[in-house]
């Protein structure tokens, strides 16, 4: 992996020099491990004139799911307890190195911080790295993929052994902390985010937090939960119906998300533009009568965050590229009754290589348990 991280600091340092900064100071926790292979607690990287450097608080964990930094940096650890700031380190150092001007990543850095750089340096002009680390996130690599898949399958599993068990009776928090536990159970680092568990007039709402609620028969249940696999995170959404056979209302709901989110997947190809895999998910709902109140959007980027670039999004701008990892989770709630949202993980992929590859397999059949 040493080669993949060199690479991309590699690709981060062109960007740099083509805007006229020497070095580059990354700040960002998901950025850091994305370019030093590990981000310990308070960690920054600096892509320096002569050297790259990972400068720490702590000495870097040892365990696989905190990831390795790669053996090409070098590793500075502050001495505790009062080590000061690793930034304001970095910046020292990169000034040191003769830099006379440091990209910084402007939209993580609280203003105090900024003005500690300012001071430590005050001859390094500072400017704005802006997304760029973001922006190389977004195409991953076959080995990026891989841990996505694992959490994907991590996920299925928790919660097909979740719909085995009995559920009347029981509430959506104990349900979601027994998501939890299972997902660790079976190899994840954690949960990908908080897991959701929403019943009754609770269901169908995007990012629910679980309540006291108990399960009750002829409740719709929605589920949403995902996986942290080495850092990388998934996310799946189920809807069930509980006890019953579901009612008509509940039938014709489901059939209509169900639709739509099959029509955000079936977009989903290389060069397709966010706001049209948008729009195929969302008119299908707007054609039904629930133009308002529909979720701000259909799905989003994920990999060592849960909501990365892309935003499948009304306004959203840009195009999609192969190997680009998304959900796809539109849903409906009518207040007061509940609702449905199906959330599946898909990798983009072209139609010679068998199209989005779908990730999250548990079945979308409305099943009654």
């Amino acid at each position: 992996m040493s080669e993949v991280y060199a690479a991309r600091r590699t690709r981060l340092r062109e960007r740099c020099n083509a805007g006229g900064s020497a070095a580059a100071l990354v700040t960002r926790p998901a950025n850091v491990r994305y370019l030093a292979g590990a981000a310990p607690q308070g960690a920054v990287l600096l892509l320096g004139r002569r050297e790259d450097l990972l400068v720490c608080q702590s000495p870097p964990d040892d365990r696989p799911c905190e990831g390795r930094p790669d053996e090409a940096l070098r590793v500075q650890v502050l001495p505790q307890p009062s080590g000061g700031d690793p930034a304001v380190a970095a910046a020292d150092h990169a000034r040191t190195q003769g830099a006379d001007s440091l990209a910084v990543e402007e939209h993580h850095l609280t203003v105090a911080r900024y003005r500690a750089l300012g001071s430590v340096a005050p001859h390094l002009r500072l400017t704005d790295l802006g997304s760029a680390v973001e922006q190389l996130r977004v195409v991953k690599d076959e080995e990026e993929i891989s841990c996505l898949r694992i959490g994907a399958e991590i996920a299925d599993q928790a919660l097909g052994e979740l719909l085995e068990s009995i559920l009347v009776g029981r509430t959506e928090r104990h349900l979601a902390l027994e998501l939890e536990r299972r997902l660790v159970d079976h190899g994840a680092d954690g949960s990908a985010f908080p897991t959701s568990v929403a019943t009754g007039p609770n269901s169908g709402r995007r990012g629910h937090r679980p309540t006291d609620r108990r399960v009750e028969e002829g409740d719709f249940l929605t589920v949403c939960l995902g996986a942290a696999y080495r850092g990388y995170r998934c996310e799946i959404g189920r809807t069930f119906v509980i006890g019953t056979s579901p009612a008509d209302w509940q039938i014709q709901l489901y059939d209509l998300v169900f639709a739509a989110q099959r029509a955000g997947r079936e977009a989903l190809a290389p060069g397709a533009a966010y706001r049209d895999v948008d729009r195929a998910a969302r008119q299908v709902l707007d054609s039904a009568g629930f133009a308002e109140g529909l979720q701000p959007l259909t799905g989003h980027g994920v990999g060592l965050e849960i909501d990365e670039d892309p935003q499948l999004a009304p306004s959203a701008m840009g195009k999609l590229d192969a190997c680009v990892p998304v959900t796809v989770e539109p849903g409906v709630h009518l207040p007061g009754r509940g609702g449905v949202r199906i959330d599946d993980t898909l990798v983009v992929r072209p139609e010679a290589d068998g199209g989005p590859e779908l990730l999250t397999i548990t079945t979308k059949e409305l099943l009654a348990l």
